[in-house]
């Protein structure tokens, strides 16, 4: 049975009060029709149909080859939307399963249960409800006394009476497809002009057909993205189910409620996320470590046993053992070798820290590489930007650079040589010398 998902995704979302579509705001660094798309294909092989309007360059450049596009020019209600996919679709599917992408919660195994069901069943259509008290603005689901659904009823237009059921509707059908494409031709205008999925429902029971109903009784997983306010609702809901899986796969997370990890961080058995720590983007933290509290670490790789407390580290590289802090600041291009120590109040861009290096606080080193067990003394400065240009220095294994050492970008430090505390360095030092002064001149040959 070919199952293909049609996810409608063209409204603007006004309540957003913003510019950009609604499917485009962020859910754990994830877009919303993010969610939608990768929780279809955990649900069947078929590439999913997209309907677009508001922002549809912007929607298609972002979601790229995840999906086939159909463009609704006028957004005028979910039914209309749908008829936007018969060219593509008829006689090509065998069902077709109607979800929205501002509904991030919804898992692979709800859908599944739904699929399920439209099978094993009599029926054209299987709908999504849910039991909740708080109706959120859905349409209620109206049965007869034997149990069967017989309409939806939106909640402008509800009785009463009505208005007290507290099975409401999610908006998600599975729908066999040849009866599909001839009920929407009998889809009624409603009094504002639009055209409601909803309808669907009225026009099976019509025709004598069952509707089969899948009734969930958490209202999480139905929450529906209309405002920013329900934005943050979602995320802290989706970042629940985030750090509780981490911490069923052996990461200890000291308080789960102020801790942010996006989807696509990784993190290793052992390791111990303090409070107010942030992971994002393609983060991976190896194991046995150690991160935070207040720490924020993005597209950045951390080995094995590494130890990061109270820092920012973007786009960089800690291999194993590495210690971090607190308040070092490591910026894009960063690599630390293993073992690397690094004090508080240090920086680093771009620039190689070589085995065993240790790196003294109030230093920053910029476009620079660093051999095997270098000490970087306090308040050293790789002076590598001249206003025009950057250049690098090279600073060999086991060499000791001073406190407070200024070096000149292009420099070169020798393997064992010494600078002293204070000292300018504006020309390259041999090997096992020690340079002292401003500028710093050779003084002898070291031992």
């Amino acid at each position: 049975m070919r199952i293909t998902p049609v996810i409608l995704a063209a409204g603007q979302g006004t309540r957003m009060k913003s510019d950009q579509p609604k499917v485009l705001h962020p859910v754990l660094g994830q877009p919303l029709v993010w969610y939608a798309i990768n929780t279809m294909k955990q649900v069947t092989d078929e590439v999913p149909v997209l309907v677009i309007g508001y922002g549809a360059e912007a929607v298609k450049q972002v979601v790229g080859d995840k999906a086939h596009f159909v463009y609704q020019e006028q957004q005028l209600g979910t039914g209309h939307a749908v008829m936007q996919t018969v060219k593509m679709l008829k006689g090509k599917s065998d069902t077709i399963l109607v979800s929205y992408a501002d509904m991030p919660l919804l898992s692979a195994e709800t859908f599944k249960q739904i699929i399920d069901t439209q099978s094993q069943r009599d029926g054209p259509i299987t709908m999504l409800t849910n039991i909740a008290d708080d109706p959120r603005g859905f349409g209620r689901v109206v049965r007869e006394t034997d149990g069967s659904v017989q309409a939806i009823v939106e909640e402008v237009d509800a009785t009463p009476e009505q208005l007290k059921i507290n099975e409401l509707n999610t908006g998600v059908y599975c729908i066999q497809a040849d009866w599909l494409w001839s009920a929407l031709e009998r889809i009624p205008l409603s009094s504002k002009g639009e055209y409601f999925l909803t309808d669907l429902i009225g026009i099976a029971v019509e025709d004598g057909f069952p509707v089969q109903a899948v009734t969930t009784t958490d209202p999480v997983e139905v929450i529906g993205i209309n405002t920013r306010a329900h934005l943050a609702e979602a995320t802290m809901q989706m970042q629940q189910r985030i750090n509780h899986a981490w911490m069923l796969d052996g990461v200890t997370i000291v308080d789960p409620r102020n801790t942010y990890i996006e989807v696509g961080v990784t993190i290793g058995s052992d390791t111990i996320i303090w409070p107010n720590t942030y992971l994002r983007g393609d983060t991976i933290i190896g194991q046995a470590c150690t991160i935070g509290p207040n720490t924020f670490i993005h597209d950045t790789q951390v080995g094995d046993h590494c130890k990061v407390f109270t820092s920012v580290l973007e786009q960089a590289v800690l291999e194993g053992e590495v210690e971090i802090g607190p308040f070092g600041r490591l910026r894009p291009g960063a690599h630390l070798a293993q073992g690397v120590q690094m004090g508080n109040f240090g920086e680093v861009k771009n620039s190689y820290l070589g085995p065993g290096t240790k790196m003294g606080h109030f230093s920053y080193l910029g476009d620079a590489t660093l051999g095997p067990n270098v000490n970087i003394g306090a308040g050293t400065i790789t002076c590598n930007y001249d206003g025009k240009n950057k250049y690098p220095t090279e600073i060999g294994e086991k060499a000791f650079i001073g406190s407070d050492t200024m070096l000149v970008a292009p420099v070169k430090i020798g393997e064992g040589a010494h600078t002293g505390a204070g000292s300018v360095v504006t020309k390259d030092v041999p090997p096992n010398m020690l340079a002292v002064g401003m500028p710093a001149r050779k003084i002898r040959k070291l031992e």
